[in-house]
């Protein structure tokens, strides 16, 4: 993986991670602008499949005051992704059986200066998952401070 654009940590916290993929995406010219300047947000965005393709739904990118309005995006489109067919039965597969989703992880440049997104099959967390969650972290904090302090 490249330069990370945007991350989704709420992801990390909000479901367990199964298999990761990654995604290609079509964009317009104004949106490759407002990936590289970072202005993207894909903290509350989803991935729904529309006639067996898949889709990246509420993802922001900011527009820049440079581009004309002419050619300027939609900041909240539907953005389509590009994965391989075999990828894409898998995907649906995982979404058919009960509780899993697929979510983004994190939008990034590859080696190939292009705009990729990782995205994973979750199944989404109980409330006790998450406490118990936040309990690890901190006592791992704790850890780590008393660790330093000798």
């Amino acid at each position: 993986m490249g330069e990370t654009i945007a991350k989704n940590k709420k992801a990390y916290f909000d479901y367990y991670l199964e298999e990761k993929f990654e995604a290609g995406m079509v964009l317009a010219g104004s949106e490759v602008k407002g990936v590289r300047a970072s202005r993207v947000n894909i903290k509350d965005s989803f991935i729904r499949f529309v006639q067996g393709e898949a889709f990246l739904f509420n993802a922001h990118i900011g527009r820049l005051e440079t581009t004309h309005h002419y050619y300027s995006h939609e900041e909240r489109g539907s953005r389509k992704l590009l994965l391989h067919k075999k990828e894409i039965l898998k995907l649906i597969k995982a979404v058919e059986r009960d509780g899993y989703t697929i979510v983004p992880l994190q939008l990034y440049f590859n080696a190939r200066n292009i705009v990729k997104i990782q995205i994973a099959i979750a199944k989404g967390k109980q409330l006790h998952d998450k406490r118990h969650d936040l309990k690890e972290k901190d006592m791992k904090r704790d850890i780590d401070r008393a660790m330093k302090d000798l």
